[in-house]
């Protein structure tokens, strides 16, 4: 006896009944759900001759905040460049507006080393020239940076990555400048 059948010999097959495996379903086929699903698809309505109007919901439109950013440095005639840009009030930070309107708000060292609107790194300040009212109050993290900056920093001051610009009821415009750039 070779070595496979001697240890063949030591695990007993089991009877032949007991060797085929079905698995049945609990419910007989005949009974079986089919899954099913419907989808149904409003169609437009004629107009009737009982209502000539259509009735529409049309949502009144949001108070927008207009934002004007000043440039740092007076060009040859003496002006200030200035962009612009405007958002829906109240659903925006001011950093957000600046990048997603191309709007230069960082300097040099802010490009690379800007903490991502964590409101920790402080690259981010903006000095607000006119509009101070429209914006949110100064969060606890910007409140927090602002203080243990050594210098004393004007109330005017603000980090764009903690400020919101609006209430999402007012509207009215926003001027700013980077005082570092």
């Amino acid at each position: 006896m070779t070595a496979a059948a001697s240890l063949l010999s030591l695990f007993p097959r089991p009877a032949p009944s007991q060797q085929s495996c079905r698995f049945s379903s609990v419910h007989p086929p005949s009974s079986r759900r089919k899954p099913s699903f419907s989808i149904s698809i409003p169609h437009a309505a004629a107009p009737s001759s009982s209502n000539p109007t259509p009735t529409t919901s049309e949502e009144p439109p949001k108070p927008q905040i207009e934002l004007e950013f000043l440039g740092p440095k007076a060009g040859a005639d003496g002006a200030y460049p200035v962009d612009k840009a405007s958002a829906v009030s109240g659903e925006k930070l001011l950093r957000n507006i600046m990048l997603d309107n191309k709007i230069e708000l960082y300097a040099a060292y802010g490009k690379v080393m800007n903490c991502g609107g964590g409101g920790s790194c402080g690259t981010c300040i903006v000095e607000i020239v006119d509009g101070k009212d429209l914006l949110n109050e100064r969060t606890k993290t910007e409140q927090r940076y602002l203080k243990k900056a050594s210098l004393l920093k004007p109330e005017s001051w603000r980090l764009a990555c903690q400020t919101i610009v609006g209430n999402k009821e007012n509207s009215g415009k926003v001027s700013c400048t980077n005082p570092f750039i």
